[in-house]
This record gives structure tokens, C-alpha cells and sequence, in this order.
């Protein structure tokens, strides 16, 4: 086996199904070759003939995946802490989206932009990321709102991803909310996003999925459905932003269309859940969301573990609801809002996470034929990476092998 280097005396968490809840092997080591994993496994089954090989003494650290951040909006510019003293003052976050704050208030600033002032903006946000092991973020649009801000927003997310060591997944989000020049226009404004809006960046090869808000503040189940059926004629996976002020029945649409991920899902009733189980439909929690805006409406956990629901999680960073910068805080955060257990927590940031941005076949696990995206810890047992508060162990982290 001709590979460019092994990682030895190594306590792995690959993540597998397997005899405990980590997919543990103690001790173990991964042999690299290029940019994928050749080989993983306990440290007595090491295959011979590596000594060419660069050999990394672990010292017994443990070795993740690399991390998955699945839902994120980092491309934007401006500042809603603003907002966020009203929110205290009172005003609810539908309150103020109504007067024109919300979301709003980042698409003037982000309109406003440039793409280099985006990426400019972004990039300290990326490194936050990065700096906690995510070897892989997923970016959406939604705060351009017209064909040449949305493909804007994209552009400057691929160009993030050419910046730094990290895989850079793009997610159209151009359904996120009523831009003030289609004020009344809901369906006009939907027929731009099926259609120019989806056709541009397409073209360009800007986005790997399209996403819409299906909510009271958001979109009608019709309209989603026009946005997801327009996505699949151009051979794009769908996923969705659901159930998170209220129950829409936007997560069983999208269970329905083979969505990848239906988010947030706070009001997720158990229709919504048997849908997401019999497509294979991920449910992405936010618990950011959730604690920022001082929520009390959980999503359904033990319903979605009743079903057999794969739970994702992810930091969901963006200005107005979820100025979320850590991985790991968002692990302890689904542990302590939502009761996950720790081993549900890594799996969410890594093997489901994946699996939500349809990616399983790269990431997520630790396994022959995998990127070799890893992430390596000073730790003394996997849990601690949801237990601690305000705490970055990350020893060394391994993107595409390098």
C-alpha cells in the first residue's frame, strides 16, 4: 500500500456504527494517501510496508472527522446588535421584521456591498469556524434578493472556500423574505426566484442546493414548492427552513420532494417527523437560533429519535438570530437545550451533518475511500468536545490530508 503518512498511537472516534456510540478504536491509527484516507483501523492491524510513509505519533489524542458546519449564512455585511437590545427591550423578532428591520436591514448592507468587501467580512467568521475543526461549511445566500445580489453572495462564498483549507458547500437561498420592491408581490417575487434568479447561478455554477422559508414571515407551501420543483428540473437537491415560528407543514413538503435536510423544526409535529423518516430526510437543529432568540417551543427530539431521524446540528451563524462562531459551543448547546447526548452531538456535527448537505460519501466518518478531513484533539474522552464551555482543544486539524 503506497501512502503519504500514518497517524499512529491515535484514540480514534470514527463515527461508524459500531460497538459504542463514537465507532471508538483504541488504539488506532489512519494511513493517508493524498488527499483521501487508504486505510483506518486498530493499531495491530496496521498494514506492512509503510516505512516511506511520514509516521505522526499521536500520543494517544483522539482523531474526529473534521467537522460540519451545515447551515450557515456567514456572507452578509452590517450589524444587528442593534436589534438585539429591542429584542430585550420587548420587540419580538417577527416584530421588528415587519417594521423593516430583520433580515431587511442585512440586505440593504449586503447590497450595498462589493464581493470583496463581502469576502472581507466574512473571512474572520470562516476562520472561527476553522479554528474549532470544521473542515467544511456550508454557505447560503438570501440576504441579496435579486439576481445580481444573490449571485453576488454566492461568488464570494466560493471565493471563501479558495481562501482558506476548507470544503465551501453553496446553498441558494434566494425564497428567505419579501425584498421591499415586490412589497405584495409574494408570487411575482417567487416566479424571480424559480426562474432568473436560479437560472443565473446555475449557469455560473454558483450553488450545490436551494433552500427556502417556509413560514408565517417566509413562504407559503405552494410557493416552496414552485422553488423546490424549479431546483429539481435543474437537478439540484432541495432542502428547507421549517417549522421554526410555526407548523407549516413545510418539513413533510419537503420530506415529500426528497429533500436532503428540513431545519430548525422547532414546531415539527409527528406527521412531519414519519414524513422525514420514510424519505431520509435529515433534521437539521439550530439550538443558536433557539437560545438567542429565548425560544421555548423545543423541536421534538424524542419523537425524531422515535422514528429513527437522523439530527444534525449546526451553528446556523448569522447577524440576526444566531451570531453562533463555534462548533463546540453548538455542540454543548444542543446537549443542554435539547438533551442530545454528547455521542448524538458529534455525530450531528459530522455524520449527520454530511448527510444533510449530501455529502456522506466524502465526510462525516473516518473510513477507507474518505477525504482525509480530520480533526485531532487534546482530550481524554470524546465527550468532553460537547462538556466544556469556552474551550478550543483542537490539537491539529488535516484537510484533504494536508
Amino acid at each position: 500500500m503506497k501512502v503519504d503518512r500514518v497517524l499512529v498511537d491515535a484514540r480514534l472516534a470514527t463515527m461508524r456504527p459500531g460497538a459504542d456510540a463514537y465507532g471508538s478504536v483504541v488504539p488506532g491509527a489512519v494511513a493517508i494517501a493524498g488527499e483521501r484516507i487508504a486505510w483506518a483501523g486498530p493499531m495491530a492491524d496496521l498494514p506492512t510496508g509503510l516505512d516511506g510513509a511520514e509516521r505522526i505519533a499521536l500520543e494517544g489524542r483522539w482523531v474526529t472527522p473534521g467537522l460540519v458546519d451545515c447551515h450557515t449564512h456567514l456572507v452578509y455585511t452590517g450589524d444587528r446588535a442593534h436589534e438585539f437590545e429591542l429584542r430585550l427591550e420587548g420587540a419580538t423578532y417577527e416584530e421588528l421584521s415587519r417594521a423593516g428591520g430583520g433580515i431587511m436591514s442585512t440586505v440593504r448592507a449586503t447590497r450595498a456591498a462589493t464581493e470583496p468587501e463581502l469576502v472581507a467580512a466574512s473571512l474572520p467568521r470562516l476562520d472561527a469556524l476553522i479554528a474549532e475543526g470544521a473542515t467544511t461549511v456550508e454557505i447560503k445566500s438570501g440576504y441579496g434578493l435579486a439576481v445580481e445580489h444573490e449571485a453576488k453572495m454566492l461568488r464570494a462564498a466560493r471565493a471563501l472556500g479558495r481562501a482558506r483549507p476548507v470544503t465551501v458547500r453553496t446553498t441558494l437561498l434566494a425564497a428567505h423574505a419579501l425584498p421591499p420592491e415586490h412589497a405584495g408581490e409574494a408570487d411575482r417575487y417567487i416566479d424571480l426566484c424559480a426562474g432568473p434568479i436560479l437560472d443565473a447561478v446555475a449557469a455560473e455554477g454558483l450553488v450545490d442546493a436551494v433552500d427556502a422559508f417556509c413560514d408565517t414571515i417566509g413562504f407559503t407551501r405552494a410557493q416552496t414548492e414552485r422553488v423546490f420543483a424549479a431546483a429539481r428540473a435543474r437537478g439540484l437537491p432541495v432542502k428547507l427552513h421549517a417549522e421554526q415560528l410555526s407548523n407549516q407543514g413545510g418539513a413533510a413538503l419537503a420530506a415529500g420532494m426528497g429533500a436532503l435536510s428540513a431545519d430548525h423544526l422547532e414546531y415539527l409535529d409527528e406527521e412531519g417527523v414519519a414524513a422525514m423518516a420514510r424519505s431520509g430526510t435529515v433534521a437539521v437543529l439550530l439550538p443558536g437560533a433557539f437560545y438567542f432568540l429565548r425560544d421555548t417551543h423545543h423541536p421534538p427530539v424524542d419523537l425524531l429519535r422515535r422514528h429513527g431521524v437522523a439530527m444534525a446540528i449546526s451553528t446556523d451563524l448569522n447577524p440576526g438570530s444566531s451570531p453562533l462562531h463555534s462548533p463546540l459551543l453548538t455542540m454543548n448547546m444542543a446537549c443542554t437545550l435539547f438533551r442530545l447526548t454528547p455521542a448524538e452531538a458529534l455525530a450531528g456535527m459530522t455524520r449527520h451533518a454530511a448527510r444533510a448537505l449530501g455529502i456522506a460519501a466524502d465526510a462525516g466518518t473516518i473510513a477507507a475511500g474518505k477525504r482525509a478531513d480530520l480533526a485531532i484533539w487534546d482530550i481524554e474522552r470524546p465527550g468532553e468536545l460537547a462538556y466544556r464551555i469556552a474551550w478550543n482543544p483542537l490539537h491539529r486539524r488535516l484537510w484533504g490530508g494536508r
